[in-house]
């Protein structure tokens, strides 16, 4: 039977009521209705139409739709907007004539009520809050319906109220909600995906944990942390951290790191110092040198759109100008091929296709609100914005597979704005994509070894640290996500960004030096967090809101004192010497002072013989080498 939407009916109920006046036993009071369930290409819809006269649902006056706005970041609200063609309604007319619409994707909960009215009914309530009327099932119940709804959505059962089943589906929808309120951003950062299906196990973290967070005070304290950490555990499967009780787990010796030196940073790499370091043909002479300069103290930024290009690959560093211009020419016109390719999609075609669908709708709500306080990107009609957009799409022809994650154009950005060209900027973007591409992936496998990888350092730094964050239920780390989900994008400003990413990119003086950036972050915070007893809610907080307050020269002499520090220590344990990729023999760093670089004393990467800690078990850490090793 057809309704009144396109799309496959799959379940079908007479007879559904809503009772338009509670506690009226009168006739008039009951609203009889047909509630369907409908199959679509992109998003299935659930719908309620009074009977007997089915009204048509198209065109009616005062409708309104109901549309989560979601930034990345900072905040997340509802609005209601005049109803367009979206598939989430709630409708009415002068004749007090009901029927809604919604769609699957924007299902929060469902309530069920089996007892004490001769018959069940059950209340839906949408992700923007809104609270449609009872349906009432005066013949049968509603269990079929609850079948049919598990085809489409995963329906879990309210740990604290059995009669409410919670659509963990809902949480996986988009990765728009990764990081949203600033007081409780890091937990809601694993609300959605970057796919419309679900993502493995941060389906698993369900919605009415995220709006105690996002709620009152009052609404947190009703849930105890532990709880909300059970949550949060299961929120990436296979992350194991803090489990040291557990038997069977590698061990992390308590060892003296040794006397931590002291840092100087020098003056970003000047034109003059560049062009002493290239022969008569463009090649980059020294390379080693180079890099140690650039990380010792960054690039001014006139050097910036040419030496990105090296540092993220794009250019050889023993190529010559001419072979970096015919580079450039061969990829002007792959460029432009794949861009081609989105360009002259149709209308027509792209209704039938509705993850290219998907992934435009997804850039162009992203596009809108990255960086505009930049005056590159700054204005309506921004040339910026188009560049922009065009290259997030022209990616998407690259990797459709991957297609568009929020928080990629959060990665291209800074690219580019330094590097002012679109196709050099789309491929500086495509490969620094490369480094960055499992942080994106449906299993997030990338985010999942770096908070493994992460807790093996904090807990070799300081074990005292680790534990109290144990004790808050915050030993997953997940509070560190942002940083590592787009590299500090959010938490330094603009130029800091600019200046830290090419420090990094020079991976310099070891691999993974992001890791320790976090280390030294958490270092600084670590006296505060501890001395005022922050719990579970006040260390999410408290991280989220240092954004901007981070000085990018104090964490980066920080964080390189200790690699150095590491890197002195002849007893570092294997799982450390694996985290940095350190081999077990003489490593050289660069000099404390001059920045020459020194070589220090073998390191053993043997497990010393006097385990007092754990750190992940002995199978995950294989499985970690494993994926560092073919990284």
């Amino acid at each position: 039977m057809a309704g009144p939407t396109s799309g496959k009916v799959v379940y079908e109920q007479e007879g559904v009521f809503i009772h338009s006046s509670s506690g009226n036993d009168d006739q008039e009071s009951l609203l009889s209705g047909t509630l369907r369930v409908i199959e679509k290409d992109s998003s299935s819809v659930v719908e309620w139409a009074q009977t007997p006269r089915e009204r048509n649902l198209q065109g009616l006056e005062h409708m309104n739709s109901y549309e989560a706005e979601w930034d990345m970041v900072n905040t997340v609200s509802f609005k209601k907007k005049p109803h367009s063609n979206g598939d989430s309604t709630v409708r009415t007319n002068g004749e007090s004539k009901w029927s809604f619409l919604f769609s699957l994707t924007d299902l929060k909960t469902i309530k069920q009520n089996k007892e004490g009215m001769g018959w069940s009914y059950l209340v839906f309530c949408l992700k923007d809050d809104v609270v449609l009327p009872a349906l009432h099932f005066h013949h049968g119940d509603s269990s079929l319906l609850i079948q049919s709804l598990k085809k489409y959505v995963v329906l879990c059962e309210s740990p604290h109220d059995r009669r409410v089943l919670v659509n963990c589906q809902s949480i996986s929808q988009s990765f728009e909600n990764l990081l949203d309120e600033p007081t409780y951003g890091l937990i809601q950062k694993l609300k959605k995906d970057p796919y419309t299906t679900t993502m493995g196990g941060f389906s698993k973290v369900t919605n009415f944990i995220f709006d105690s967070l996002r709620g009152s005070d009052s609404a947190t304290q009703q849930r105890p942390p532990s709880e909300m950490a059970d949550f949060i555990s299961d929120a990436i499967p296979g992350l194991k951290i803090n489990q040291q009780e557990e038997p069977g787990f590698e061990v992390i010796t308590r060892i003296d790191l040794g006397k931590r030196p002291e840092v100087h940073r020098r003056q970003p790499v000047s034109i003059e110092e560049w062009m002493k370091n290239m022969d008569s043909e463009g090649r980059i002479l020294n390379v080693d040198s180079v890099k140690q300069m650039i990380f010792k103290g960054g690039l001014c930024h006139a050097l910036r759109k040419e030496v990105w290009k090296f540092l993220l690959g794009y250019f050889s560093w023993n190529s010559t100008r001419e072979e970096r211009a015919n580079v450039q020419k061969r990829k002007i016109d792959e460029y432009f091929r794949m861009k081609l390719q989105w360009k002259s999609v149709s209308e027509e075609q792209e209704r039938r296709n509705y993850r290219l669908r998907d992934y435009r709708s997804l850039i162009e709500k992203d596009v809108n609100r990255t960086d505009r306080t930049n005056k590159f990107y700054e204005g309506q009609d921004n040339p910026g914005l188009i560049l922009l957009h065009d290259i997030l799409m022209t990616y998407c022809m690259y990797d459709f597979d991957l297609g568009y994650v929020q928080g990629m154009s959060d990665l291209l950005s800074p690219i580019l704005y330094v590097i002012e060209n679109e196709v050099d900027a789309f491929w500086c973007f495509a490969l620094y994509m490369d480094q960055m591409h499992q942080n994106f992936e449906e299993q997030m496998q990338g985010m999942k070894t770096q908070l493994i990888q992460l807790s093996t350092l904090l807990r070799l730094l300081d074990s005292e640290f680790c534990s109290y964050l144990e004790s808050q239920d915050s030993g997953y780390l997940y509070f560190c996500f942002r940083w590592l989900l787009i590299r500090f994008k959010r938490e330094f400003s603009f130029q800091d960004i600019l200046h830290l990413w090419e420090v990094m990119w020079t991976e310099l003086p070891c691999q993974n030096f992001h890791l320790l950036i976090c280390c030294a972050i958490l270092e600084s915070e670590k006296q505060q967090i501890m001395e005022k007893h922050y719990g579970f809610n006040e260390i999410l907080k408290h991280i989220n809101e240092l954004s901007m307050k981070i000085n990018v020269e104090e964490v980066l002499c920080k964080a390189e004192a200790i690699s150095i520090q590491m890197m002195n220590c002849k007893e570092l344990p294997q799982a450390v010497c694996e985290v940095l990729r350190l081999e077990n023999s003489a490593v050289t760093t660069p000099d404390s002072d001059t920045g020459e670089d020194e070589t220090v004393g073998d390191i053993s990467c043997a497990a010393p013989a006097h385990p007092v800690v754990s750190n992940g078990t002995k199978e995950s850490t294989e499985q970690e080498a494993h994926t560092i090793a073919t990284d």
